[in-house]
């Protein structure tokens, strides 16, 4: 066991000998870094996803959602709040006008471009 780090008394490398700490960011396919304490600054702080636990639920850590509305076919229906840029792709011979469309239950960094055409004949007081 020379040049081993273990962790406290128990002296096993195993997330059940220890407590608990968060996942930091998801390094690779199949594992992550872990906020370990400074105390154990001498341990390698990525570990294989079959050393870790599964995440015990915690009433603290819900996150509040939005309520969703549906039609009454039970299909979601997205509003559009306001078209914020466009622009003409060319696709071989024809060339295709595009909107750059705020949606209302998405946020700003989550725009989509759609058809010019498309969103004229479903949502035309955006174009007034």
């Amino acid at each position: 066991m020379r040049g081993h780090a273990r962790f406290g008394q128990g002296g096993k490398l195993n997330p059940r000998y220890i407590e608990p700490y968060p996942v930091i960011a998801k390094v690779g396919a199949v594992a992550y870094r872990l906020g370990l304490l400074s105390e154990l600054g001498n341990v390698h702080d990525v570990f294989h996803v079959s050393m870790l636990r599964k995440y015990v639920a915690d009433p603290s850590h819900v996150i509040q959602l939005q309520e969703l509305e549906f039609t009454s076919a039970m299909r979601f229906r997205d509003e559009p709040l306001q078209i914020v840029d466009r622009k003409v792709k060319k696709v071989r011979t024809k060339e295709v006008p595009l909107v750059k469309v705020v949606w209302r239950s998405q946020g700003v960094s989550d725009m989509s471009w759609e058809s010019e055409e498309e969103m004229r004949n479903t949502y035309p007081h955006l174009f007034v």
